[in-house]
């Protein structure tokens, strides 16, 4: 092992403590329900995951939530910030999903677009 792997497995693991601790700015929860997998659900989680790494955002939280009630609204994405109310997303593809890590993870302005909800 080189200098460069250790790099890269400290890095990795700082990631995975983060993660497991709970401690990032935004986290962002797919509803991965039934309704929401056969809507999508799983691309658009993995599409959050892709652009999340690809921008280097570590600091931010990808999680699975269930059935929100909404099954013709999925897949549903929740994305709360630190400080600011949640806002629940719907119809989210993964086309949508990049524009909500754009826009809103990293400038912190909701898609009003696909805006179902707000929560305090």
């Amino acid at each position: 092992m080189n200098l460069e792997d250790l790099k890269k497995l400290r890095e990795k693991r700082e990631k995975d403590m983060l993660l497991r601790d709970g401690k990032a700015r935004v986290k962002v929860a797919v509803s991965m329900g039934t309704s929401g997998i056969a809507a999508g659900a799983r691309q658009t989680m993995k599409t959050f995951l892709e652009e999340i790494e690809r921008r280097g955002l570590k600091d931010v939280i990808v999680t699975q939530s269930g059935e929100r009630g909404l099954s013709s609204k999925e897949p549903i994405v929740i994305v709360a910030m630190e400080g600011k109310p949640s806002v629940v997303y719907g119809d989210v593809s993964a086309d949508i999903a990049r524009k909500i890590v754009a826009e809103h993870l990293v400038n912190g302005n909701p898609v009003s677009d696909y805006v179902i909800e707000t929560q305090k």
